[in-house]
């Protein structure tokens, strides 16, 4: 077996550990997906407004001085409305 066949099997697989990790981490993000959607099902089944639910989890994501930031723009938008 000559080098280049050598380093080009070794690339292969390589390129294989890659591809099949890669698909592994698909999978597990589309479970979790799915046991999101579980949870927002449970949620919805109790009661809860979801969609407001998915507001407050983006809104914990974000820093809260730019939240505030934010808020009071819209405040002072809604004020310069009559609103």
């Amino acid at each position: 077996m000559s080098d280049i066949d050598a380093n080009y099997r070794v690339t292969a697989d390589e390129l294989r550990q890659f591809i099949e990790r890669i698909e592994r981490l698909d999978q597990e993000r589309k479970d979790l997906a799915e046991q999101q959607k579980e949870v927002m099902a449970e949620a919805k089944g109790r009661g809860y407004d979801t969609k407001v639910m998915r507001k407050l989890i983006a809104l914990r994501k974000r820093d809260k001085d730019d939240i505030a930031e934010e808020e009071a723009i819209l405040d002072m938008y809604k004020e310069a409305l009559g609103m």
